[in-house]
C-alpha cells in the first residue's frame, strides 16, 4: 500500500512560508495574467479576495477549508496507510498531508470541486464499510483491518464492478497523498532530490552526458 519510500515536513519560520501560504501566494500571483477570463475558468464571485487584486505580502484567505473534523480524521488515517512511517521518514499524516488535501478539495474551481465530491463520497464509503465489517470507523481500525478494505479498491482495473467508484476514489486520493507528501522537505529528501542547493563550483555537464547527446 505504501506509495513510496520517503517524506518531508515544512517548518514555519522566517526563511520560508508553509504550503497553505504558498497556495495563497500562487493564487494571488495569477493576477499577472489579467487577460484570462477567471469566471469562465470557474472562479466564484464570493471568494474573500479577488484574483485580479492581489496583496502578495498579506494574501489573506482565498477560500475556507471545507472538510469536517470527522472527515479529516479519516483522511489522516488513509494518508498514513498509503505512506506510513519508516526508518527514513515520517508518515504522510505526520507531515500534514491531510491539510494539503483539505486545502485542495476546498478550492472553488471545477477540478478541485469535482475532487471534493469524489473524496467526500469515498470517505463516507470507507467509514460505512468499516462499521459494517468491524463495527468501528475507519480511523479506529487496525492497519490490518484498513488494508482488508483498501486492498479491494487499490487497483482500478482489478476492482469488482460494484467497487469501481470506490477504486476511482482511492486512485485519486493516492495521487493527492503522493503529491502532498513528495512536495514536502522530508519527501524530497526521501526521493534524494537535491535541487535548490547552491554549488561552490560548476564544471559543466559530465563528458559522458555530452557524448551521449552527441555534443562531444
Amino acid at each position: 500500500m505504501k506509495a513510496g519510500t520517503g517524506r518531508t515536513i515544512i517548518k514555519t519560520d522566517l526563511s520560508r512560508v508553509d504550503r497553505r501560504e504558498a497556495l495563497k501566494w500562487i493564487a494571488a500571483a495569477v493576477a499577472a495574467f489579467p487577460a484570462l477570463d477567471w469566471k469562465a475558468l470557474g472562479a466564484p464571485e464570493n471568494i474573500t479576495r479577488t484574483l485580479t487584486d492581489p496583496d502578495l505580502l498579506n494574501p489573506g484567505v482565498l477560500w475556507n477549508r471545507t472538510l469536517t473534523a470527522a472527515e479529516l480524521k479519516t483522511v489522516t488515517a488513509l494518508c498514513d496507510l498509503i505512506i506510513p512511517a519508516d526508518d527514513q521518514s515520517p508518515s504522510a499524516g505526520a507531515v500534514k498531508v491531510q491539510d494539503f488535501i483539505d486545502e485542495w478539495v476546498s478550492a472553488p474551481y471545477p477540478i478541485q470541486q469535482a475532487d471534493q465530491k469524489l473524496i467526500r463520497q469515498g470517505l463516507a464509503w470507507l467509514d460505512d464499510q468499516s462499521k459494517k465489517r468491524f463495527g468501528k470507523s475507519f480511523a479506529d481500525l487496525s492497519d490490518t483491518e484498513k488494508s482488508a478494505i483498501c486492498d479491494e479498491i487499490c487497483f482500478v482495473p482489478k476492482a469488482k464492478s460494484k467497487l469501481k467508484n470506490a477504486a476511482l476514489f482511492f486512485a485519486r486520493f493516492r495521487d493527492l497523498t503522493a503529491t502532498g507528501f513528495y512536495t514536502t522537505k522530508e519527501g524530497m529528501k526521501d526521493l534524494k532530490y537535491i535541487g535548490n542547493i547552491a554549488l561552490p563550483t560548476f564544471n559543466g555537464p559530465p563528458p559522458a552526458v555530452l557524448k551521449h547527446l552527441g555534443l562531444a
